[in-house]
């Protein structure tokens, strides 16, 4: 059976960094209408080109926010436009299941719609959807019964989310930002104080009481295939391209698995991947609601996150030499040493790993390059004009 791998992108750089990894499909928002709107997001009139990018690779666009009566029409033009782009909608507002169903484009039910029962998903198959993606609150055995009424969807790795299914009202409260909007401040992820009436201050073991550790199912990848899952999400759609490349691909590993490995091999392989998981950006890992309720343990206690590796900008490339293959970089901070290890990123590129195989400054071979100067670089690829260069450092 063949199984999805839904990436999330939010630019063009993360659309490519998905492509390149491997990614089945791709979703993504236009700009006022997601649940990301901090991401930089898409407009209207970048579909053709989001569509030559992804070639094969399904096309899912989302419009799952609470949507206002002055606002309808203004849906009304993007799923006309969109139609004949874009492989389904992500939605869960019924006036928006209805312009879907009006203008026959395939929908998917968002999990805003907490999905969470048989009724509920034989209800929304009678209204058209092709697919549930089911609330995060669900265990496996629960998802097993849903996934024979309709295919599914559910998350695999990422970011969680201390409110049912990501319905919160904290953001509006304190900043009038609305989590419903895509507009969370993400308050939850603060250190947090409790005090009571008398001004005693309660000291907590962990102040991050409502800071969820990342899901990460890699371990049981395939349980989930098991228990009837078709699609698997990768949440991130405000995540780096570096997060994008690196989880989409070992995601794709694990659903390709090669089944005729077994025993340490595959525990070994397991464990690399998972390894591979905490160099880009996480809070700890949890196995969320898929063999019971999360406990104290599934919290995080970090403050700006857990991953191994960190990226540091350094410069741009502003030529490159296909003759002796290398590239002119300027160096706008930082040092750049042989050896290193840098991200080559961009709109046009996506985003590649490489090493600095030589450096010379002024015609002479250099060990180290510092800031303000232009060197010329061997990355053992070829690199565009414009691509930002970033170290890679440990911790």
């Amino acid at each position: 059976m063949k199984y999805e791998l839904l990436a999330p992108v939010g630019d063009f750089r993360s659309l490519r960094a998905a492509v390149e990894a491997g990614a089945d499909a791709v979703y993504f928002g236009i700009k006022g209408f997601n649940m990301r709107d901090a991401a930089r997001n898409f407009r209207l009139r970048d579909l053709k080109k989001v569509k030559k990018i992804c070639g094969k690779v399904k096309m899912y666009l989302t419009l799952n926010v609470v949507v206002y009566d002055w606002e309808m029409g203004k849906i009304e033009k993007i799923i006309k436009k969109a139609k004949c782009y874009v492989d389904s909608i992500v939605c869960w507002d019924f006036g928006v299941i209805e312009l879907c169903r009006r203008y026959n484009v395939p929908f998917h039910v968002s999990t805003q719609a907490s999905v969470s029962n048989v009724a509920a998903a034989k209800f929304y198959k009678k209204l058209g959807a092709k697919r549930i993606i089911l609330a995060r609150e669900l265990s496996l055995k629960q998802i097993k019964k849903i996934s024979k009424i309709i295919d599914v969807e559910c998350f695999c790795h990422g970011a969680m989310c201390v409110a049912t299914s990501g319905r919160c009202f904290m953001s509006q409260y304190v900043h009038g930002l609305s989590a419903n909007r895509g507009q969370c401040a993400h308050l939850c992820r603060r250190s947090w104080k409790i005090f009571d009436d008398d001004g005693n201050e309660l000291k907590l073991e962990n102040s991050r009481v409502m800071s969820a550790k990342d899901l990460c199912t890699l371990p049981f990848v395939e349980e989930m295939k098991r228990a009837g899952v078709k699609s698997f999400k990768i949440e991130g759609r405000n995540r780096s391209p570096e997060y994008v490349s690196v989880v989409v691909g070992e995601y794709r590993k694990a659903l390709d698995y090669d089944e005729s490995k077994v025993g340490s091999r595959k525990l070994e392989e397991i464990r690399e991947g998972v390894e591979n998981l905490k160099k880009v950006y996480n809070r700890g890992f949890s196995s969320g609601f898929y063999f019971g309720v999360p406990t104290a343990d599934d919290f995080s206690w970090s403050e700006n996150g857990e991953q191994s590796e960190r990226k540091e900008f350094i410069g741009k490339v502003f030529k490159y030499w296909p003759r002796v293959g290398a590239c002119s970089v300027r160096m706008n901070t930082g040092r750049l040493k042989v050896g290193d290890e840098v991200y080559l990123i961009s709109d046009s590129e996506g985003i590649k790993r490489a090493v600095v195989k030589s450096i010379e400054l002024d015609g002479k071979r250099v060990g180290v390059a510092k800031k303000g100067q232009d060197i010329g670089v061997n990355f053992g690829m070829k690199v565009r004009s414009g691509c930002e260069v970033y170290l890679i450092r440990s911790g």
